[in-house]
């Protein structure tokens, strides 16, 4: 039985998963989740009543939680890029390097989302400054760890850098990445010129509409 994937294009989430699916050409089915197919909304609250997406099912087996995800694919679905290291201490960096982009990256931009959906003027504006004041920091501490041409822990794409695409992408496009970052910015549009990434980016184009703070006329 084949892979199925539950998700949607635009989430954040499902792009960081779709990067590890892309990277290895894994064969699987997508099903999108949204009013318009509420056969597949269905079928993933059966699987998992808790709402979160992206869900993978690998025919009779449930696994959630995209760098859980990732890891299984690696155990069960190996392909030639292994997104994981062997050696211990180095797949202890690139977890933790996963935990950084989906905590005080990804997170914060979360924080902003939301505040923009509220409808509340002033809840709007105090989200994205919560927000552009963590992704600052954020930006700044990464700034100093990236090396020229390097992906997140060094000479491999992995784990980090799929949770880093996504991450960084709507980042910027909610506090913008300044110029005092080059690196980051560097690794942002190197982010962006990976085969996989770009992928997922075009296929979720048709949805920049959704994106509550406005989606810039870039990338």
């Amino acid at each position: 039985m084949s892979l199925v994937l539950y998700g949607h294009p635009f989430s954040s989430y499902t792009q960081k998963v779709l990067i590890a699916l892309y990277e290895n050409a894994t064969p699987f089915t997508f099903r999108s989740l949204g009013p318009e197919t509420p056969e597949h909304v269905s079928q993933w609250l059966q699987h998992w009543p808790l709402a979160k997406f992206p869900l993978l099912l690998d025919g009779d087996r449930d696994v959630v939680e995209t760098s859980i995800i990732i890891e299984y694919l690696q155990l069960r679905h190996a392909g030639a890029v292994r997104l994981i290291p062997d050696d211990p201490m180095q797949a202890l960096a690139v977890r933790f390097m996963d935990r950084f982009f989906d905590l005080h990256v990804m997170s914060p931009v979360q924080q902003a989302v939301a505040g923009a959906l509220s409808g509340d003027p002033a809840r709007r504006a105090q989200a994205h400054a919560d927000a552009a004041q963590k992704l600052e920091r954020a930006y700044g501490w990464v700034e100093g760890r990236l090396q020229d041409g390097a992906w997140a822990c060094g000479s491999a794409f992995s784990l980090a850098d799929c949770a880093a695409a996504p991450a960084l992408f709507y980042a910027d496009w909610t506090t913008r990445i300044a110029d005092r970052y080059p690196a980051l910015q560097a690794y942002r549009a190197g982010l962006l010129a990976r085969p996989s990434f770009a992928r997922a980016v075009e296929e979720a184009r048709m949805y920049r509409h959704l994106f509550p703070l406005g989606a810039p006329d870039r990338d």
